[in-house]
């Protein structure tokens, strides 16, 4: 039995809808955006260059051995590369948050995308600006969808600041370790 032509049309069209949701594409980021926003930003000075710090952001094996937020993180990092990572909110049980690297350009910027358009999702960038006598590493997030009405991000500013003091230090410590060698 056939369907009747509209009952197609409505099916064809719930398909598309739910194609262009699950593919993240901009207008659908607009859209989340739309529904919910919230934003992180933290900065840090690290007396080093932008390659050395780059070095440590890209060492997705080493993340366990340094980052107190990103315990673990599988992957190559690179354009359009998948990663995996294992994240610990205080006091909570880790989390596995799959993301896909969406810009990769070496030493300045990395941004990473995931989460579900509409329903919640995390735009991740590093941004390290060369400035007189070291770098400027900015880690800003943007978090969209309808679930961060009901989401607490508290917890997001303090982890990213201890990231970032964590990643000097291990930028600091490489620094050291290479400069003794």
């Amino acid at each position: 039995m056939t369907m009747p032509w509209k009952q197609t049309v409505n099916k064809v069209l719930i398909a598309i809808t739910a194609m262009l949701v699950l593919s993240g594409c901009s207008a659908m980021r607009s859209v989340s955006k739309s529904l919910g926003h919230k934003e992180v930003f933290t900065e840090i000075f690290i007396e080093a260059t932008p390659e050395e710090v780059w070095a440590v952001i890209t060492d997705a094996p080493a993340y366990a051995d340094w980052n107190p937020v990103i315990v673990k993180a599988e992957g190559d990092y690179e354009m359009g590369a998948k990663i995996n990572n294992l994240v610990v909110e205080k006091d909570k049980d880790p989390v596995e948050i799959k993301s896909r690297v969406e810009l990769f350009a070496p030493p300045n910027h990395l941004n990473q995308f995931g989460g579900y358009v509409g329903v919640i999702t995390f735009d991740h960038h590093y941004i390290l600006e060369a400035v007189d006598g070291g770098t400027r590493v900015i880690q800003r997030e943007d978090y969209t969808g309808f679930y961060v009405h009901f989401w607490d991000a508290e917890w997001m500013t303090p982890a990213y600041q201890s990231v970032n003091e964590a990643l000097r230090d291990e930028v600091l410590r490489r620094k050291a370790a290479k400069a003794g060698s």
